[in-house]
């Protein structure tokens, strides 16, 4: 892994608008009407940063934020406010037109095959299209020759080039979504969850495939994912959120021969194993917090059997502890 950073994410926020009607938005509050203005905080102050040549996994339970990150990182969507740095150039503030140099550098993966690929396109005419829009000094035969290349490089027969998204199974089409983020020649590819809708037996191929895409071509990955084993297998650093915030950052293998966080020590001890017994197991109390309403404070204190008065009014902040980043008053104070 270079020394270098690839992405640097400062104090990063997004809230989404809750869109009620007139009515429901006015309130009285001091003996006078006011205008409640409600929110789902997605993202709360995410300080990260992903080097170049690495796999960068982000885990959570569903409603975390995982997906939020990637598509504020790709400028799918603004930041509410905070920074997103590519090689130290601020992306987060530019236009349509600024981006289209990033766009060749930065590409997704995403999660469902049977929606991301376009079914009026052919597989020739999807690959073709970032081809030429990104490098439009290639002509016919050029770019026709590179879909041959990147179309056998994911283990799919260019003689199918020519045929529609709903002729190939599940793990064909992921393939084929992999080939058209390959087919700029990126340096960067976020993946959000990108094996979660196909079949276990193919889970593998595909996973194996990008990691030897990773090592052919020199790419760094943001992998979004909820499922452990592949963390364990693929990732090379992992980073822990809870409602929208980052608690844990850490090598895998330091992450899962000794979590920090209380949240990660309870989402590690949810994999089954077959040596674990009932009392290994970690259950929380509590539920989970609405991210309309977030607790003061640390925003897992509810569901911590450490949390202090401190954790109670004062949200942590992320600090590196060896090769170990956690944002917890417990262990910042020797607690745990």
């Amino acid at each position: 892994m270079s020394a270098a950073p690839l992405i640097t994410i400062n104090g990063l926020y997004k809230e989404f608008p809750i869109h009620k009607g007139i009515l429901d938005q006015l309130t009285i509050a001091g003996g006078r009407v006011v205008k409640k203005h409600e929110s789902v905080k997605a993202l709360s102050g995410v300080e990260l940063t992903v080097w170049k040549g690495e796999s960068l996994c982000v885990v959570g339970e569903s409603g975390c934020g995982k997906s939020t990150l990637a598509r504020v990182i790709m400028s799918l969507i603004k930041p509410t406010r905070g920074e997103i740095r590519y090689e130290q150039e601020r992306i987060d503030t530019k236009g349509v037109g600024e981006l289209l140099p990033y766009r060749k550098k930065m590409q997704m993966i995403f999660q469902n095959p049977y929606a991301s690929l376009n079914p009026r396109m052919t597989v020739r005419q999807t690959l073709q299209e970032p081809m030429t829009l990104h490098n439009p000094e290639l002509n016919v035969a050029e770019v026709n020759e590179r879909v041959v290349e990147v179309t056998r490089s994911v283990g799919i027969d260019p003689s199918w080039s020519d045929r529609y998204p709903h002729e190939f199974s599940g793990g064909q089409r992921q393939r084929i979504s992999i080939a058209r983020a390959l087919a700029v020649d990126p340096e960067f590819i976020v993946a959000d969850e990108p094996i979660s809708a196909l079949d276990v037996s193919i889970q593998a191929q595909v996973l194996n495939l990008m990691m030897d895409a990773r090592e052919q071509r020199a790419l760094t990955y943001l992998f979004i994912t909820h499922d452990l084993a592949v963390v364990e297998h693929f990732g090379s650093r992992v980073a822990v959120m809870y409602l929208g915030t980052l608690c844990e950052l850490a090598p895998t293998k330091k992450l899962f021969s000794s979590p920090q966080h209380p949240y990660t020590q309870a989402l590690l001890s949810a994999i089954p194993r077959l040596n674990q017994s009932s009392s290994d197991y970690i259950r929380l109390r509590g539920e989970v917090p609405t991210p309309v309403n977030l607790p003061d404070g640390c925003v897992f204190h509810g569901r911590c059997i450490h949390a202090s008065d401190r954790c109670r009014r004062e949200n942590p902040a992320l600090k590196t502890y060896a090769d170990t980043a956690v944002a917890c008053h417990a262990i910042e104070e020797g607690r745990i």
